[in-house]
């Protein structure tokens, strides 16, 4: 091939491949539940797609897509063990998605934090069917191609994803609904309220603190709506104090972004359900906010 010649077939390949990123970073994002590993996996399918007789390939954004999966389930299944020995709760790395919703999906399906955090329950090729299946409506005929298995065992692999995410939970409410929950819970964690809080929390609520290994992270998880409410009351006078509070958006709900002294110290997320708050997340991992931050249309 000529130099002009296969320059023109480099530009078409970078068209091509930039028209279905955003599908390809939603995938991997998914599978992984952290946006610096999809990233990554990204760029690793950028260049297989360079080095790839394109020519023989017929239908760009499949190769792609298949090529995207099966990486992100391999860097799944190194990612399990390393989070083994994650020190306190493992919560998924937030995006801000206040310019794609839906991440690259067909639907905003296996999106928010609580629901990547349940997904971690799943194996990477489980996990990978159900992301498919659910946020991208791909028919199980091309999952099974896919994950290379038969289309029954890519239904059966969606269908046990399923019974696995089937935790007991109210009805999830709407995004209007979801920030007049927030705002009250905030104010009241914020204040130390005690009776606000038990009226905004579900009985069997659940607080996470990501901090992995930061000094002032719980390194369990808080349970129970009495509980919850007495350990946000102790600790609202030395971590409120001189805080600044910025709402925002992660993983296509509003949130709150907490600062002191211009420096993000923590992104609060709620799970709420017709019976209030279910869960309680709260990223304060460095590794974990600062790229959140960064992504910001204007930083912090």
């Amino acid at each position: 091939m000529r130099a002009g010649e296969k320059a023109d077939s480099l530009d078409r390949a970078a068209q091509e491949f930039v028209a279905v990123r955003p599908r390809l970073f939603g995938i991997a994002y998914r599978v992984l539940g952290s946006a610096v590993e999809a990233e990554d996996v990204v760029q690793e399918a950028w260049l297989r797609w360079q080095g790839a007789d394109r020519a023989g390939v017929r239908e760009p954004v499949a190769f792609l897509t298949t090529v995207t999966t099966r990486l992100a389930i391999n860097v799944a299944t190194s990612a399990r063990v390393r989070r083994e020995s994650y020190v306190g709760p493992w919560l998924p790395e937030p995006i801000d998605t206040g310019a794609d919703p839906q991440v690259g999906a067909e639907r905003a399906e296996a999106l928010t934090l609580a629901v990547l955090h349940l997904l971690e329950r799943l194996n990477p090729v489980e996990r990978a069917a159900y992301v498919l299946r659910e946020a991208f409506d791909y028919p199980y005929g091309r999952i099974a191609q896919i994950l290379e298995t038969s289309e029954a065992n890519a239904r059966q692999s969606v269908s046990r994803a399923r019974r696995h995410l089937s935790v007991p939970r109210g009805e999830p409410v709407g995004r209007a609904a979801h920030q007049r929950l927030l705002e009250v819970f905030l104010a009241a964690a914020r204040t130390g309220d005690l009776a606000v809080l038990e009226e905004v929390l579900a009985e069997d609520v659940v607080s996470y603190s990501d901090g992995g290994g930061a000094r002032g992270a719980s390194r369990f998880p808080v349970v129970g709506r009495a509980r919850v409410s007495r350990y946000l009351a102790a600790f609202a006078p030395r971590f409120w104090a001189g805080a600044d509070v910025r709402r925002v958006e992660a993983n296509g709900l509003p949130a709150a972004l907490v600062s002191k002294g211009g420096r993000a110290v923590a992104l609060l997320c709620v799970d709420a359900s017709e019976r209030g708050v279910e869960r309680i997340m709260w990223i304060i991992s460095p590794a974990k906010l600062a790229p959140y931050v960064a992504g910001l249309p204007d930083g912090w």
